[in-house]
């Protein structure tokens, strides 16, 4: 049933008691959507010992922090996870949930939607308030969530909304919304909830866990040197490498140079990699497809070096260079050296 009075509601990602990013972009958005709604903003904190987290979720915008701690939530598990957030969306009802399109976030999203039967859209870039009609029945919905992502590949951007099965149900993917300024000292409602997983089976027993440490960090540079097919070769990526190291910037990549083999899948910038948004973008041999635009078409300046005086990158970059890279970039690192 539809509850427009419902709360608009972010899942509140932790691991070991500290807080993912994701939360704090999403509370930027839900409070976007919240007042055009005229709802409260609520937040989902998960875990064992928690508390402590929830000041900063209220700063950075959450009105409500509905909150569960309970030992057998102390490690991310599916079912325990999924059959407490089920029983807290049936007992206050929100009208919006969002989850991060983290590797937690687009197992425990799908999940929760399946067993309530609401259905969700995965990996989108935008959500935003507005009316719908059905062609079929001409019936009218106002108020609800239009989900925007790309689809067939990135070539289109499909706009999908749930009028009838709610609440309605989102994964957006890390580093396309803004978080907003935190708030010091900013106060809000704590809602203790009890975690009702008496007589869950949780078979699986997590013995330890291991973690792989990656030396590339796309989302916290501010400068980054990107590579496309148009590098020619995993040889000729050095230079992309040299000059990220004297502008003391990371090095990234389309998908299809990574398809290629040129550089690792984890420097792949792009709708089925990382989505950036760094002070300077400087993009050799891409030629710009909608797939990778979407992850960095926000950067705040981008210099594009291409061959191609047509390549689609040069309509969102800010300064085009029409050349040849091998020529262009030893060029420029010698000029930023002095």
């Amino acid at each position: 049933m539809k509850n427009t009075k419902g709360e608009v509601w972010v899942f509140a990602e932790q691991e070991e008691g500290k807080l993912s990013d994701v939360p704090f972009e999403l509370l930027g958005k839900a409070r976007e959507l919240a007042g055009k709604l005229g709802v409260k903003v609520g937040a989902v904190l998960m875990g064992e010992g928690v508390e402590p987290l929830s000041g900063a979720l209220f700063e950075a915008g959450a009105d409500v922090v509905h909150m569960i701690d309970d030992a057998a939530l102390k490690v991310y598990r599916n079912k325990a996870y999924r059959h407490a957030m089920v029983e807290l969306v049936k007992e206050v009802n929100p009208q919006i949930v969002i989850f991060g399109a983290t590797h937690m976030g687009r197992d425990l999203g799908p999940s929760v939607a399946s067993a309530l039967r609401c259905g969700l859209t995965a990996d989108c870039t935008d959500l935003q308030i507005g009316g719908y009609e059905d062609k079929k029945t001409k019936e009218t919905f106002e108020n609800v969530l239009h989900q925007i992502r790309p689809a067939f590949g990135g070539n289109i951007i499909a706009t999908i909304v749930n009028a009838r099965n709610w609440p309605q149900m989102a994964t957006v993917r890390e580093g396309v919304m803004k978080p907003l300024p935190r708030v010091s000292g900013r106060k809000g409602e704590l809602v203790k909830h009890g975690a009702r997983l008496e007589g869950v089976e949780i078979p699986v027993e997590v013995v330890d866990i291991v973690r792989k440490t990656s030396s590339v960090n796309l989302k916290g540079s501010r400068i980054i040197v990107c590579g496309g097919a148009g590098v020619g070769s995993k040889e000729n990526f050095k230079l992309l490498h040299d000059l990220a190291a004297v502008l003391g910037g990371a090095v990234g990549g389309s998908r299809a140079a990574v398809d290629l083999g040129y550089c690792e899948h984890e420097r792949q910038i792009g709708q089925t990699g990382v989505t950036v948004r760094p002070a300077l973008m400087i993009s050799c041999g891409v030629s710009g497809a909608v797939q990778h635009l979407a992850g960095m078409q926000d950067s705040a300046k981008i210099i594009a070096i291409n061959t191609d005086k047509d390549a689609p990158i040069f309509k969102v970059a800010h300064y085009g260079i029409v050349g040849d890279l091998n020529v262009v970039v030893p060029k420029l690192i010698k000029a930023i050296k002095g």
